[in-house]
């Protein structure tokens, strides 16, 4: 595990003890998770965005997803959302 020194103002280094305080764990492990937890947001998020780009970038060529798969993905999408409820 490596150390990274990381200035935090006041009242942002206050809210983070109170919540450690409160939850009764470290604020370095609150301060790890919050940080664990947006990379792996912004790691899905540039996927998602990858994903997009592609689909638009291959639109209207014969790497276009098939309209027969693209129906049955939608209906089976839509039973199971049905199913969920």
């Amino acid at each position: 595990m490596k150390n990274f020194h990381l200035p935090l103002p006041d009242q942002t280094h206050t809210h983070l003890k109170a919540e450690a305080e409160r939850m009764q764990v470290p604020a370095t492990t609150l301060a790890r998770e919050a940080v664990d937890s947006w990379l792996r947001q912004q790691a899905r998020q540039a996927r998602s965005e990858a994903i997009a780009a592609y689909a638009a970038e291959m639109a209207g060529t014969p790497f276009d997803l098939d309209p027969d798969l693209e129906s049955t993905g939608i209906e089976h999408l839509l039973k199971e959302t049905k199913a969920q409820k």
